[in-house]
């Protein structure tokens, strides 16, 4: 065990999370092997990853079965499951999280997507969310969208734990943590505790370089050679750079003179976090997004294929430092080859969000269709 590569992560200051959930997980005792065996800090959820778990599985027939026969609709009946589901992670995190002292241990449930562009609905749904969960140790997940922006803020100094989910670009990074910090100075004015107020900001990465790279491609078959050799050596290289560059950033912020009079009065950092780490593209590693980019202070949440293949064969060892300058030079570069990362990064958030929206609807039809089925049969 002690030679567990995902053991040797938090060595590096790295914590390894799950990007994923599903009833029997916790139910199999499975939950509990991964905490014990493979380090595992934490859990992310979102409407996607619910879809599938219920989509895809008989697991909660029963559940669906029984809240038919109350008369609860397909919206109640998802809300229900997923608190549910939640909340047993959450518990099985428990220990974790009291054992860092509240620095690890959460699970994350992501309110309705589609109050991504609503600012007051996204503070009524999490502020509803967080009194039904009711523990220390979830987060709820809004989107760095504009409209999400603000009501991070409010939800920061009221004291909500925040995990700010489809970061895709920079400046996008720098507007979520100034959302951050600046909600907890609004925190130290009304004289509220801060050392308990959690937060991460999920950065996305794989869906990046499957954006960029056929840009790259046909760009490079329209180059000279001694051209295309240098667009060529970005290929596959604009997420880890930009991720190099956000943890940059954080270092900046969380270790300047703003931040540090809020840790004097107890608070913590908001922590990066690397999502979509699944390697989509097949010719490159399926650890990719995981090697390249350990570093103090940092999170990784990957799905269950992922965790499995770098306790297979990864290499625990702290990289997100090295090389920086050429992460520099990828992404400066970018514009001389006609592209516009800012764009594409506002066109992923956009395409995030619709297609958790899409994934939601698609649940709650399911849950339809299934409730439909039990009020036919006579339950």
């Amino acid at each position: 065990m002690k030679d567990n590569p995902l053991i040797q992560l938090e060595k590096h200051g790295q914590s390894i999370w799950l990007d994923y959930i599903r009833r029997n997980l916790m139910t199999s005792g499975e939950l509990s092997r991964l905490i014990r065996e493979d380090g595992l800090r934490g859990m992310t959820s979102n409407p996607s990853i619910f879809e599938m778990a219920i989509a895809d599985s008989q697991d909660y027939n029963a559940d669906i079965q029984s809240m038919t026969k109350k008369g609860m609709v397909a919206e109640a009946i998802y809300e229900a499951i997923s608190q549910h589901d939640v909340k047993m992670a959450a518990d099985e995190f428990r220990s974790v999280y009291d054992d860092t002292d509240g620095k690890d241990g959460f699970v994350s449930l992501e309110i309705n997507p589609h109050l991504a562009h609503d600012t007051n609905g996204t503070i009524e749904e999490a502020r509803r969310l967080w009194r039904v969960l009711d523990s220390p140790n979830v987060l709820i997940k809004v989107p760095a969208t504009m409209e999400g922006l603000p009501a991070i803020k409010e939800l920061i100094s009221e004291g909500i734990n925040v995990n700010i989910t489809l970061l895709f670009g920079l400046h996008r990074y720098r507007q979520a943590v100034e959302a951050f910090v600046s909600g907890m100075e609004a925190r130290l004015v009304r004289g509220k505790a801060l050392k308990q107020v959690a937060s991460v900001a999920s950065f996305f990465l794989s869906r990046i370089d499957t954006m960029i790279d056929p840009l790259l491609e046909s760009i490079v078959a329209r180059q000279s050679d001694d051209k295309a050799e240098i667009t060529e050596r970005a290929l596959g290289q604009v997420a880890i750079a930009s991720a190099k560059t956000a943890y940059m950033i954080y270092k900046e912020i969380f270790g300047g003179e703003r931040f540090q009079k809020l840790v004097e009065k107890g608070a913590r950092p908001q922590r990066l976090l690397w999502a979509s780490t699944s390697t989509k593209n097949p010719n490159y590693s399926d650890i990719k997004y995981i090697e390249a980019i350990i570093g103090s202070d940092t999170i990784n949440t990957v799905p269950m294929e992922t965790l499995n293949a770098f306790r297979d064969h990864g290499n625990a060892k702290n990289s997100i430092e090295h090389d920086t300058h050429l992460s520099a030079s990828v992404l400066e570069r970018l514009p001389e080859q006609g592209i516009n990362i800012e764009k594409i990064t506002q066109q992923l958030e956009d395409e995030g969000v619709e297609k958790f929206c899409k994934s939601f609807d698609k649940l709650i039809k399911v849950l339809e269709q299934r409730s439909l089925l039990y009020f036919r049969s006579g339950l």
